[in-house]
């Protein structure tokens, strides 16, 4: 009897249905696309003339000699930060997963600290942003728990899903790296989709967690009475 308690026990753990999302790792997830939009949004807002955001690229706002380009590099390296914390705290993901999303958070930080010349451009920065892209794209991926119980965000279709529609807007900026007119909308909502889906798998880990202790709580206050 003991046994079986053990095995069912691990089991949850190992698949995250009882595993605990600790309070600074939800905070770090929820937090990224906040530092993001605001970071973007506030930049742009105080350029000196219009910026125009559906055409023009986040890397532009952060662009060397550019004004007040520190406000969208400090969301840029805010959201790297965070990805590296909530990549720590998600114990219920897949280790596979989990690395991806730290190395897409070290990979927002390098992107960061190489910002695009105004002449030129920067092949550090272009190289960090499309690694980084690939790994936040894929990450939900190598995240997969298979377990029945698992948490939905990490369940295989939610999460080939998610890459799917990552993968589709991926290829929308892609099309408009070629002179296109929506560019700057179509990176943004890469960017978007990437800092926002960290923050929806904390969420069902911590429902997933809820339900598996609603049995416990109950199976307690039966033997107590």
């Amino acid at each position: 009897m003991v046994s079986q308690i053990w095995v069912e026990y691990s089991k949850r753990e190992a698949y995250g249905g009882m595993v605990r999302v600790p309070l600074w790792g939800i905070a770090s997830s929820g937090l990224a696309p906040v530092l993001l939009v605001v970071g973007w949004t506030v930049a742009a807002d105080l350029q000196p003339a219009p910026f125009d955001a559906v055409s023009r690229s986040i890397s532009t706002l952060a662009m060397q000699e550019m004004p007040y380009r520190w406000i969208v590099t400090a969301g840029i390296l805010g959201v790297g930060i965070c990805n590296v914390i909530t990549g720590l705290a998600l114990r219920a993901a897949a280790d596979g997963g989990r690395l991806l999303l730290i190395a897409g958070g070290a990979c927002s930080m390098l992107i960061a600290v190489n910002p695009q010349r105004p002449h030129g451009g920067s092949l550090a920065h272009e190289t960090f942003s499309l690694l980084g892209v690939l790994t936040m794209t894929l990450w939900p991926i190598a995240a997969i728990r298979r377990a029945p119980d698992a948490p939905v965000g990490l369940r295989p279709r939610v999460a080939y899903a998610a890459a799917g529609l990552n993968l589709a807007l991926l290829l929308w900026f892609a099309a408009e790296l070629f002179h296109g007119p929506q560019l700057g909308l179509a990176e943004r909502a890469v960017a978007a989709d990437q800092a926002l889906w960290p923050f929806v798998v904390v969420l069902t880990v911590v429902a997933a967690r809820s339900r598996a202790r609603k049995p416990m709580r109950a199976e307690a206050r039966v033997r107590s009475s």
